[in-house]
């Protein structure tokens, strides 16, 4: 198919279709993700050496699992994991099915970045907190995290954005999206405008995100 021959009318509905299936994937991705990776991040930085929890054991298993895959590209995971999206999904063809993988590496990316962003937190603070006789839990959940609240906003961010790339990759396993848009009916047509036109709408995507995030991020800054 040439680029004077491309039948926007037909490819308009598909294309619509399609970023529903990728805001489908990258928020519940969030959502779920974004819940996980806050409480292995909590973990990971509270079970360390110092910790309020300190536990040498599950720090070790924790950072050991995060370490593991976060390495991993996301093409590769994705499919290395499809055995047990197969189990736990039930498939691993369509947009549902690649939830599982998008999740579970989204979570390990997520811990991460919120452990390194705790770890900032001036322990003065903490010290303090736990000077006026605060119990561990109230001093994670009401001194720590909100602390860090303002470069976790730019982390999650930044994780979005990652997302977004996933759930592209996702259309090279048959899960839908923008990504699987671009393959079927740009790269393997040679259909060069809706290949750019995909992009635009990514690029579009990301800014928005990243302007969200920068605006809220300065406003906690500045409470």
């Amino acid at each position: 198919m040439s680029p004077a021959a491309t039948d926007w009318a037909t490819l308009q509905p598909v294309l619509w279709l399609s970023v529903l299936q990728t805001i489908y994937m990258v928020f519940w991705t969030m959502l779920i993700a974004g819940s996980l990776g806050l409480l292995l991040g909590v973990a990971l930085h509270t079970t360390r050496a110092g910790g309020l929890y300190a536990n040498r054991a599950v720090f070790t298993v924790l950072n050991v699992l995060v370490n593991l895959v976060r390495p991993i590209p996301f093409i590769i995971f994705i499919t290395a994991v499809g055995p047990l999206t197969l189990l736990v999904m039930g498939t691993t063809i369509g947009t549902r099915s690649v939830l599982f993988p998008m999740v579970a590496m989204a979570t390990f990316f997520i811990g991460r970045i919120v452990e390194q962003n705790l770890v900032s937190v001036d322990p003065a603070v903490v010290e303090a907190a736990r000077a006026m006789g605060a119990s561990r839990f109230r001093i994670v959940w009401s001194v720590l995290v909100p602390e860090a609240l303002a470069p976790l906003v730019l982390g999650y961010t930044f994780t979005f954005i990652a997302v977004v790339d996933m759930s592209a990759m996702a259309g090279y396993v048959g899960g839908g999206g923008l990504g699987d848009f671009a393959i079927s009916y740009g790269y393997q047509q040679f259909n060069w405008p809706v290949t750019l036109l995909t992009v635009a709408i990514i690029v579009v995507i990301v800014q928005l995100a990243q302007l969200l995030g920068n605006t809220i991020a300065r406003r906690v800054l500045h409470r």
